[in-house]
């Protein structure tokens, strides 16, 4: 399924930046991989998971569905939530729309944004919410922890058949500083650059088999 052009040309940039993932991630991205080969044929879950569901989850739903899209792997649903409620942050939304997402905001406390990533599927629906929210799965889903907090203060997500620790640095760090943009660009980079690498490993190995 194609992407938006210029998500399209953004994704092609960071699979030729593969050699820039570490060792030690490329080993957790094999798992998240390893676990989209064995659920072939069957719906994929995948969970993301922070502390306010505001930043890096939500970065990381939106790249998973963009890969899975960008790769033909079916039956692949994403999710996000935190351990509380806030909002999706404005900043994070703002760095993912230069990177090639069509985002729009209806407005409210906790907006519910429209992600669109291709011409041919409906846009997410991103808001922040609970990772057990009742939108969200409830049972046999992959907990992917994308904030040390939360994997910590979280040593059990009822529910989840599979739990990856693929934590980032918060970005909000750098909020109201020079850096701002320069570090939310950053992390929507990283996380896309990594998230991209494991769907191009799963589609390699289920073309393989």
């Amino acid at each position: 399924m194609g992407l938006l052009p210029k998500l399209k040309a953004y994704a092609e940039s960071l699979l030729q930046e593969a050699q820039q993932v570490p060792d030690e991630r490329k080993a957790l991205l094999q798992q998240l991989a390893d676990y989209l080969v064995q659920s072939k044929g069957t719906p994929v879950k995948l969970n993301f998971i922070c502390t306010h569901n505001s930043r890096r989850s939500h970065i990381a739903q939106i790249w998973a569905a963009a890969g899975a899209a960008y790769f033909g792997i079916p039956g692949v649903e994403t999710y996000s939530g935190g351990t509380e409620a806030t909002a999706f942050n404005p900043r994070a939304v703002a760095a993912l729309q230069r990177a090639g997402f069509q985002i729009h905001n209806p407005g409210g406390e906790n907006p519910h944004y429209q992600v669109a990533f291709a011409e041919t599927q409906a846009p997410l629906i991103c808001y922040s919410k609970t990772f057990d929210a009742p939108v969200n799965p409830q049972s046999g889903f992959a907990a992917i922890m994308t904030c040390s907090d939360a994997d910590q203060n979280c040593p059990f997500i009822p529910g989840a058949a599979f739990r990856l620790p693929l934590t980032y640095d918060d970005p909000k760090v750098a909020d109201g500083m020079p850096e701002e943009t320069a570090r939310y660009d950053e992390r929507v980079r990283q996380i896309g650059r990594e998230i991209l690498y494991a769907m191009q490993l799963a589609a390699q190995k289920m073309k393989s088999t």
